[in-house]
């Protein structure tokens, strides 16, 4: 037996590559420990990824916030210090969530791990809706900075100009995460050069005038207060501070990243946080104080940010040469291409949320595999379908994406919140310092709570009830997907548990000599489970004394749930290969002559060809054959070829280019092995 196939490089010669290997780059070895460490960001290039969310959120929630207070933008103020605290807030929770989750704790994992898994499935479809608006948002917000000093007369390009950011992305991310994120560091820098500069020079050309504009707001509110009454006046500073909520949105994507964070990821993933929070309580709260300084107005055409900048560097010259324009102009163009860079949030964390939940059979399986380039590759592709449909069905309008966008993630931020309260509450008895990292999470708890229904009050008529429509169905849908993964590894448990005596009660032989010129069985395994069992107590029943050898086929796939160290692939190579031993076992008290033959990696149907291909070149006569699963009145719909992989026809059609036979077996639930009707013995296919 060889327990160890030889390994083969995954490099091919550039004239053997195909369209798409070009285009997105040749395949990566799993086997290789130097992988992880090549693939993982640093914490700066991990605040370019995941903190260019909640950096462009800049761009649009200061605009939203303080177009809401209408009339009383003297409340900007005060607004500006409560968004830099709820940021701080915020960022203070997550980072005691990097603590308790080193290797990734978004809003999914925190949730299903502390309050079950049903609140877990709420969170999780909540934060795929909500990074699926990421990518939708900033890229409309993106498309109407650039299109602020463009003739109206080309606004109809806008949409369309969407799509090709939302399609060049989704190549991109193909490619690999840290590919993405080295091409979009340039933009990213610019931006915050540029945006630090504007903010930091309104700020401090006008810092002699704060303490009159501090007193006039706090008279202004004595009069508001005198007016319209305490409630009234609470009423209009909280709907501008929910409308503003889309600035907090990306906080959470260092937790749920931590996979792809340099080593040692906690400390990578605090320090990205801290970048992230002082960059942001900066800018937006710097903005929305911007606006009250400059005395902003909503034009035509014009982002506030626009119109700010305006005011700020119009008149700038250098050398009698006017620079206003161009610096203003560029300033846009970074604001644009970084909304651009903040859906890249979406495609980096998006599909590893639909990956874990795949893992956990919520969603369809094919969700946490990997492409060749070891990325989720359905994953991605789903997240830019989903962006595309959803910027069609709003014409790519951001006032209307900023209503779908801020519910969803304060429903993972609130979850979160509260499942880290109660663990804490659970430990008190260990933990030391329970009590502060409660009132930590807890006020985070508190903070997204009072945002998650003023946002759900305020905006549920606007549009709002449309995303909480959308997680509900997706919701319903995860419950529909994990019922039948449910049936199906009940019946695998169940033929396990019927198989297991009869093949016990096999009176024993001894194995066989090895004879490679003798017909030989090549029974496709995936792990050791009732239907391989089944397999091959029928293979030995309808083809009884035919067969000398069998060998026994298994390739461990490499998803997403297991790229996050060698440790991890090493381990899944031991645990392919303790279960063909097992299958070895039993083979051989049937009489046969057992062999194994195992691979790893993320393309099963890759690496099945090349082992059935090693096999036939072995052993001279050889019937290949795996076993299917048949369930009473069961019909081939198309949610059930999509739910499972269907490997076996492949490699069976596959073969045929070969003259080999692949003979699929149906292994019926809920009947005995006997009562399966006898297939027509296999007759060679044709060359």
């Amino acid at each position: 037996m060889d327990p160890t196939p030889g390994k083969k490089s995954n490099q091919q010669p550039e004239a053997h590559r195909t369209l798409g290997e070009r285009i997105i780059g040749p395949a990566r070895d799993v086997r290789d420990p130097g992988i992880f460490h090549s693939l993982s960001l640093i914490a700066f290039l991990a605040w370019v990824g995941l903190g260019s969310d909640g950096l462009s959120s800049s761009c649009y929630g200061p605009e939203e916030a303080f177009l809401a207070l209408g009339p009383h933008q003297y409340l900007a103020i005060f607004l500006a210090l409560m968004t830099a605290l709820t940021v701080f807030v915020i960022s203070a929770s997550y980072s005691q969530t990097i603590d308790l989750f080193p290797t990734g704790g978004g809003g999914y994992l925190v949730a299903t791990k502390l309050l079950g898994p049903y609140a877990g499935v709420v969170s999780g479809c909540a934060l795929v809706i909500d990074y699926v608006l990421t990518i939708s948002v900033s890229i409309a917000s993106g498309a109407d900075a650039i299109f602020s000093f463009m003739p109206p007369s080309i606004l109809w390009l806008k949409l369309w100009v969407c799509v090709v950011v939302v399609i060049l992305m989704v190549a991109m991310n193909l490619r690999g995460v840290k590919e993405s994120v080295m091409s979009l560091v340039p933009i990213f820098l610019a931006f915050v050069v540029m945006h630090v500069w504007l903010v930091g020079f309104a700020l401090l050309s006008r810092a002699g005038d704060f303490p009159v504009i501090m007193h006039g707001a706090i008279e202004q509110t004595r009069h508001g207060f005198d007016a319209l009454g305490f409630m009234a006046m609470a009423a209009i500073f909280f709907r501008a501070y929910s409308m503003g909520a889309g600035t907090y949105t990306g906080i959470e994507a260092v937790s749920n990243g931590l996979p792809i964070l340099r080593e040692p990821r906690t400390v990578t993933g605090k320090r990205t946080m801290l970048y992230m929070a002082f960059s942001l309580a900066f800018v937006a709260g710097g903005i929305l104080v911007g606006y009250l300084l400059e005395n902003v107005e909503p034009q035509t055409g014009m982002t506030l940010n626009a119109v700010m900048f305006d005011h700020i560097a119009s008149g700038w010259t250098l050398g009698g040469i006017k620079i206003g324009t161009p610096i203003i102009t560029f300033a846009l163009l970074t604001e644009g291409a970084l909304l651009f860079v903040a859906a890249q949030t979406g495609f980096v964390d998006g599909p590893r949320v639909l990956a874990t939940m795949a893992t956990d059979r919520w969603l369809p399986r094919r969700f946490a595999n990997l492409s060749g380039r070891l990325v989720t590759q359905d994953g991605v592709i789903a997240m830019g379908v989903a962006a595309v449909l959803i910027l069609f069905g709003t014409g790519a309008h951001v006032g209307t994406l900023v209503i779908l966008y801020a519910i969803n993630v304060f429903v993972t931020f609130t979850l979160s919140q509260l499942g880290m309260s109660v663990h804490w509450l659970r430990a008190r008895a260990s933990e030391k310092r329970w009590l502060r990292r409660f009132a930590i999470n807890g006020i985070g708890c508190l903070f997204t709570f009072s945002i998650l229904m003023l946002t759900l009050t305020l905006k549920f008529d606007e549009g709002g009830w449309v995303t909480v429509l959308i997680t509900g169905a997706m919701i319903a849908l995860c419950y529909v997907v994990r019922r039948h993964y449910d049936r199906a590894q009940r019946a695998i448990g169940r033929l396990e548990s019927e198989i297991l005596p009869q093949l016990h009660a096999i009176e024993k032989r001894a194995p066989a000599q090895y004879a490679p010129d003798a017909p030989t069985a090549a029974l496709l395994v995936n792990g050791f489970n009732g239907l391989g069992l089944a397999t091959l107590l029928t293979i030995t029943r309808l083809f009884r004394d035919q067969f000398r050898n069998v060998v026994f086929i298994s390739v461990g796939e490499v998803d997403s749930a297991l790229l996050k160290g060698p440790e991890e692939v090493k381990a899944l190579e031991n645990r392919i290969a303790q279960d063909l031993q097992a299958y070895c076992q039993f083979a051989g008290d049937l009489g046969l002559h057992p062999e194994l033959r195992s691979a790893i990696g993320p393309d099963v149907v890759l690496e099945l060809r090349r082992l059935c291909l090693e096999v036939a070149h072995e052993f001279a006569d050889v019937v290949y054959f795996a076993g299917k699963l048949v369930f009473t009145a069961q019909t081939d719909t198309f949610s059930e070829r999509f739910l499972h992989n269907h490997t076996s026809r492949e490699i069976q059609a596959w073969l045929q280019l070969y003259g080999l036979t692949l003979v699929i077996l149906p292994i019926r639930v809920g009947g005995p092995i006997e009562d399966l009707p006898a297939p027509a013995r296999p007759a060679p296919a044709p060359a």
